[in-house]
């Protein structure tokens, strides 16, 4: 194409998807822990009730990824996470659908017994559980490159063997999580609309940061920019997230041939709420899943949307959202993480 060809643009509807959840997922508000905080309005998009193997925010951006999958005429997926990975019970369960086996790569020290996300995905059936123990790694970030050279070590191994293997990085490609979310966001417009009510700022949970791009990319795409998205790290500083924010805006939005601005302002993470480490408790996230429960009945997990909401909770009471009429809580899912043996005794301590 030449240097001053129009530029081509694509219309989300027409990327390649497969439905495998149930859409639209619903939006509750939460009036009681409103009038708990003294407003402002609160609301719930439960991506946790997305109607396959106990939910999460992982489906909608499964959605596409299988669906390339399924145009290179994949044999199996390779993915990876930790022990309790939430994406990892989502990519065995979707895959089932398809009729596709699962081979995964775990980081953490193989348990005596499964509990919570590890339980599930027995009792999906993965096809394999490989394990990269955790010793000999200084850092987070070490262990989370090494368990993906592993994943792409056994894509080697199963090309040898003839079959076509397809890997699914943890969380989901970005450009799969930034289509995901942006179309989200117009679904949530559309159930607000119904109400004669639109979004002022949606409040999400960030780790690898997919889910965040795609609701930036909606609010540009489908609300002028005008739905302010705030991001509550579950483990990396903010200016890290802030960077791969803007690296995946500009690749969804070059893939869509758009040339929009994103303002630094449209670029929101806050990462006071991650405590000791990913994964680790905090008296915080065990408040905020406790108020939500027995305010509402709605239960979060300890990872992600418990430490987001602990966020969110902190942030309506230094005035952060003052001026905002409506503010939605995205509920990415995560609760059989509830479950596991480790979180026990941080809600029922002996």
């Amino acid at each position: 194409m030449g240097e001053n060809s129009p530029r081509r643009t694509m219309q989300l509807g027409k990327i390649p998807r497969i439905r495998l959840g149930e859409y639209p997922t619903p939006l509750a508000e939460l009036p009681n822990l409103s009038r708990v905080l003294g407003g402002p309005r609160l609301f719930i998009k439960r991506e946790d009730l997305v109607g396959i193997a106990l939910g999460g925010n992982k489906v909608r951006k499964l959605e596409y990824a299988l669906a390339e999958a399924l145009a290179q005429r994949a044999t199996v997926l390779i993915t990876s996470g930790a022990v309790q990975s939430n994406h990892v019970r989502l990519t065995i369960a979707c895959a089932n659908r398809l009729g596709l086996r699962t081979v995964v790569v775990l980081r953490g020290e193989k348990p005596s017994l499964p509990t919570g996300n590890l339980l599930l995905d027995h009792i999906l059936g993965v096809a394999e559980v490989h394990w990269v123990d955790p010793k000999g790694y200084a850092t987070r970030e070490e262990l989370v490159r090494a368990t993906e050279a592993r994943a792409q070590e056994l894509a080697e191994e199963l090309r040898r063997r003839g079959e076509v293997p397809y890997v699914i990085p943890n969380g989901c490609k970005p450009l799969h999580s930034a289509l995901a979310y942006a179309g989200c966001v117009l679904e949530l417009l559309e159930q607000m609309r119904a109400q004669n009510l639109a979004p002022d700022a949606i409040v999400t949970a960030c780790g690898t940061a997919g889910t965040q791009t795609g609701l930036i990319l909606g609010s540009l795409l489908f609300a002028q920019g005008q739905i302010r998205v705030v991001g509550i790290s579950v483990s990396a500083k903010a200016e890290v997230l802030r960077e791969r924010l803007r690296r995946n805006l500009e690749e969804a939005l070059r893939f869509l041939g758009l040339d929009l601005p994103v303002p630094e302002t449209a670029i929101e993470v806050h990462d006071g709420y991650v405590g000791p480490g990913y994964a680790l408790p905090t008296p915080e996230m065990k408040r905020a899943v406790e108020l939500l429960a027995r305010t509402e009945g709605i239960l979060l997990d300890p990872v992600y949307t418990g430490k987001a909401m602990a966020g969110l909770l902190d942030l309506v009471r230094q005035g952060a959202f003052r001026g905002a009429e409506n503010v939605v809580f995205l509920h990415t899912g995560g609760v059989p993480a509830l479950f596991a043996d480790t979180q026990a005794p941080t809600f029922y301590p002996a």
